[in-house]
Parts: structure tokens; sequence; C-alpha cells
């Protein structure tokens, strides 16, 4: 029996790891962007070798979730409208929220509940990309 509310394990090319394994977040201004991201949760990046400019969020080897880097493509990338948000993990995602809207970027939309699932706030990072903050409280 499937529960809809409930998602259920499904064998598949994942495995035992859930499906996101990486993202990149295209800029425009690294600078700039690592600063609001600093900023907002306080990360600070590791610049990894590539043939792009890519500065890494922090990387737990064997904690969950998914991990990625700040991209700058001369030429190219920014924000692009094809509506893929990726949702940060916080304590309190009304914080975080007001965070970004002091470092520079907007809210979309204030915190609001997600039911059983916690809650999540949509904000504009500093070079205009959607993200998703999420947090259970």
């Amino acid at each position: 029996m499937n529960d809809e509310t409930h998602p259920q394990p499904a064998p598949g090319e994942c495995g035992e790891r859930n499906p996101v394994g990486w993202f990149e977040i295209y800029v425009q201004d690294m600078d700039r962007a690592k600063a609001f991201y600093g900023a907002v949760f306080g990360f600070t990046f590791t610049r990894l070798e590539s043939s792009i400019e890519l500065w890494a969020f922090p990387m737990q080897p064997n904690g969950g979730g998914a991990t990625g880097a700040l991209a700058k493509i001369e030429g190219g990338g920014g924000p692009s409208g094809n509506n893929v948000i990726i949702y940060f993990s916080c304590h309190d995602c009304a914080v975080e929220a007001d965070k970004a809207a002091a470092a520079g970027g907007q809210i979309h939309k204030r915190r609001f509940s997600i039911g059983q699932y916690g809650y999540i706030a949509l904000i504009t990072d500093s070079e205009g990309n959607m993200i998703g903050l999420h947090s259970m409280q």
C-alpha cells in the first residue's frame, strides 16, 4: 500500500542515497555571491580546481544531503528562470530569510507551514536566483 503522505523508499539507480548528489548555483559576481551566502548562513567557501570558477559550500563527507558550489562561467550562467529550487536546511527559516534581505537579497514568500514537514520561505539571492529555506520550526 502506497501512502502518498509518507514517501516510500523505491529501488532505483540511486541505491541507498537520496537522488540529489550535487548542485551548482550560477552567479555573475562571485565575490558578491560568496558574501551573500556567508552573511545569511555563515558559510565559508573552498575553491575547487575546475575549468570553470567553482567555490564549494561546506562538505561533510559522511553527512546526509547534497552539497554543491557557486559557479561562474564567463559569457554565461546566471538566473535562468528554470524554476529549479534548492532548499537550504535552517534552524528557523524566518531568521535566515531576514538575513537574506539584510545581505542584499529579497524575500519572495515569508515563512509558511508545509504541515508535518515543517516550514519554508522563498528568497532571491544577490544574483537573482530563487532559493528555498526549510526548517522544522
